[in-house]
């Protein structure tokens, strides 16, 4: 296919809010994968918060939710390559809710005893990554000195470097890629948490990281080209018989609010990831609830993710859907 009719076809995804085949390919090496769209509620087809960014020979992951280990294992068979596993250039966390970080020693311990990683593992995160890197190297102690002693592991793999920071700006900037963190509205008690973006040949995604409808994502999403949103929903019902479940919708984003910031901050493409769907007695909402209640408000491109759902970013974005 040529470049001109594979940029209209991408063209016209985009306008149509639809996915394109993973046989049309744009010309990028810029490319976002979720590797889970859940919450902490185990489903099977739904992992935990991750999104992979691979940019030029780099690869970020944000979040290392349930799974995560399991998703980047997934996409390495579909290579053919080697694991993904132990090439992620840096872990950057959003806040440290457990549902956002059941993943680290997985991904820690798993790519270095199963993989033989030989770098040390590095971790971003606002203040608090330290602490909680600290905690499972103690936790994990005694699984290390065994494995250093009968498999004779190399030592620079389990090695661990970890930067915290405190304020907004520019967190990771190597070989043209760019990572700024900006603050972020998960609550009055879910301190601190933080959003990303994700800069690279020009182009930029944004990934909200847990939210309610807040400013600093407009800001900082102004006119990129993807921007990874989390949704939140819930039969009324439902809320009004229950106040945990309105303690928690009141901690993130519903359709409607994510439908205005998209409209404002307007992306080359909305993506879903991260839903929320609040349940009870009634019957529990639907992504087409979700899709019906951002339409509400927005009226652009928009997809609703799904684990292993990718993005190819170029002159348009180009999304695949996962394999069967």
């Amino acid at each position: 296919m040529s470049k001109a009719l594979a940029s209209f076809v991408g063209l016209l995804a985009l306008l149509l809010g639809a996915t394109v085949s993973t046989q049309v390919r744009a010309d990028s090496d810029f490319k976002v994968t979720l590797l889970g769209t859940g919450t902490p509620v185990p489903i099977p087809d739904r992992f935990g918060p991750s999104t992979l960014v691979e940019a030029g020979n780099q690869k970020l992951l944000f979040d290392a939710g349930r799974g995560a280990t399991i998703r980047l294992r997934q996409i390495s068979a579909t290579k053919g390559t080697g694991t993904i596993m132990t090439k992620i250039d840096a872990l950057f966390l959003t806040h440290y809710h457990s549902d956002h970080t059941l993943g680290i020693p997985d991904l820690w311990l798993t790519g270095w005893l199963g993989m033989s990683r030989k770098e040390p593992f590095r971790l971003i995160g606002p203040v608090g990554a330290k602490s909680l890197m600290t905690n499972l190297e103690s936790a994990y102690a005694l699984d290390i000195k065994i494995r250093l002693e009968d498999e004779k592991l190399p030592p620079e793999g389990i090695a661990t470097v970890v930067e915290e920071f405190e304020k907004d700006g520019i967190v990771y900037d190597k070989d043209g890629v760019k990572v700024i963190a900006f603050t972020v509205d998960h609550g009055e008690a879910i301190k601190p948490a933080v959003g990303y973006r994700i800069e690279y040949k020009g182009r930029a995604v944004v990934i909200s990281g847990d939210t309610r409808y807040n400013q600093n994502v407009i800001k900082y999403s102004s006119g990129v080209d993807l921007l990874i949103h989390e949704v939140c929903i819930a039969r009324p019902e439902l809320l009004s018989s229950s106040d945990y479940n309105r303690r928690v919708m009141a901690h993130h984003t519903s359709p409607q609010e994510a439908g205005q910031v998209f409209s404002l901050a307007k992306p080359k493409l909305a993506v879903f990831s991260h839903l929320v769907f609040l349940r009870g007695s009634a019957a529990p909402p639907t992504v087409d609830d979700i899709v019906a209640g951002t339409r509400e408000t927005y009226d652009g491109p928009l997809q609703v993710g799904v684990d292993l759902m990718s993005f190819e970013i170029g002159d348009t974005v180009i999304v695949s859907q996962p394999k069967p």
